[in-house]
């Protein structure tokens, strides 16, 4: 060998000095040179890959840059920029990559409160119902709401998801994906999850913390901007015009409506009802919230168990929606309740009017309806 020659530390093969890498006190081959050792990401630092931090976008980083700029994955274990870690609730000391983030939400049973999938639209209708059950009394256990998930989501259905909710004490909230009325009726087993919430020790009505509310696209009430607007003025002035009606079928007293479900107050024409509520810019906390860009909010319910209650709240808003598509402003200023009733048919709500007959808000209807 001669004398100007070197040999790889690791691998043993002889090298020129041309050939050679040169690291701390070593000397390697190229190829040793390259597997051994790697430069940091971030600040290009020359390391031995041994002391290397993997990190969850599989780049290698040294250990003062980590300490400097990164954290761990809860999950996957691998570095994660402290910018771009996830934490699942405010108070929570668990960081997690995006991707690990991701898989949690998807999997996990209660999610936190502002959790919101992609919605997967059941049933077929122009408009569809997103509904919000809130139990309470029963504890906020993942295996009892995995129960509840298992029998609303068979085969690859994604029906429901159940999530934490700040004003329920010792329950959670259920919460669909938007749904047409026929499928909440006939598809959707909601007999079976109410049964199964009370043999649980679930209550909704019999407390004074839960409510039913319910979402309905905003497309549904015409294909323009200017026609939904039209007709969710009418919705707005619905409620108030037949507002003792509304709080009898609600099931609510006054002072609950006035925390969770205020009124916009009285005005002499949908419009002004409308312009009024924008120009106010009231909380989402109103009888019918119109906060949301892509749905409004029925919140005036209380929660129930009983399915008969459950459907006939959604048939009741469902023809509600109905009227104020179908009418001019001038029309629905005229609208008596015994009129809105007298025009639904009986054979198609059938839970509705047991209800309605129940809370005493049936009027004289008409035969042949």
């Amino acid at each position: 060998m001669s004398e100007t020659n070197l040999i790889c530390c690791h691998c043993g093969a002889e090298l020129t000095p041309e050939d050679a890498y040169q690291f701390e006190e070593n000397t390697y081959c190229s190829d040793c040179f390259h597997e051994f050792t790697v430069e940091c990401y971030d600040c290009g630092r020359r390391i031995y890959r041994r002391d290397a931090v993997t990190t969850t976008t599989s780049h290698e980083i040294c250990q003062s840059c980590y300490e400097y700029s990164y954290t761990s994955c809860e999950n996957c274990g691998n570095a994660v920029h402290i910018d771009d870690a996830y934490y699942m609730d405010e108070n929570d000391d668990y960081p997690y990559c995006p991707t690990c983030y991701s898989y949690e939400c998807d999997h996990k049973i209660i999610h936190d409160y502002g959790y919101k999938p992609e919605p997967i639209f059941y049933g077929q209708n122009r408009r569809y119902f997103g509904v919000e059950l809130e139990v309470d009394c029963g504890g906020d256990y993942s295996d009892n709401a995995k129960n509840v998930l298992d029998i609303a989501n068979t085969g690859n259905h994604q029906r429901i998801y159940i999530k934490h909710d700040g004003s329920i004490s010792n329950g959670f909230e259920i919460v669909t994906h938007p749904m047409s009325i026929d499928y909440h009726r006939y598809d959707m087993p909601w007999q079976d999850i109410m049964d199964e919430l009370v043999d649980m020790g679930y209550r909704s009505h019999k407390t004074s913390t839960c409510g039913l509310h319910c979402h309905i696209n905003r497309s549904a009430f015409g294909d323009s901007y200017e026609e939904q607007e039209e007709a969710i003025a009418r919705i707005l002035y619905f409620v108030e015009h037949h507002w003792d009606e509304m709080l009898g079928f609600s099931r609510r007293t006054e002072g609950q409506m006035a925390r969770w479900a205020a009124r916009y107050g009285m005005k002499g024409k949908p419009k002004e009802l409308m312009d009024d509520a924008k120009k106010n810019n009231y909380t989402r906390y109103r009888c019918v919230n119109i906060q949301n860009y892509n749905t409004i909010e029925f919140r005036l319910f209380r929660g129930t168990l009983k399915y008969n209650t459950f459907i006939a709240t959604l048939q009741l808003i469902n023809e509600i929606c109905n009227v104020a598509v179908s009418l001019s402003d001038d029309e629905m200023t005229q609208l008596t309740w015994a009129d809105f009733i007298n025009g639904i048919n009986k054979n198609s709500n059938k839970e509705l009017f047991i209800y309605l007959g129940e809370r005493n808000l049936l009027p004289e209807v008409k035969e042949g309806i």
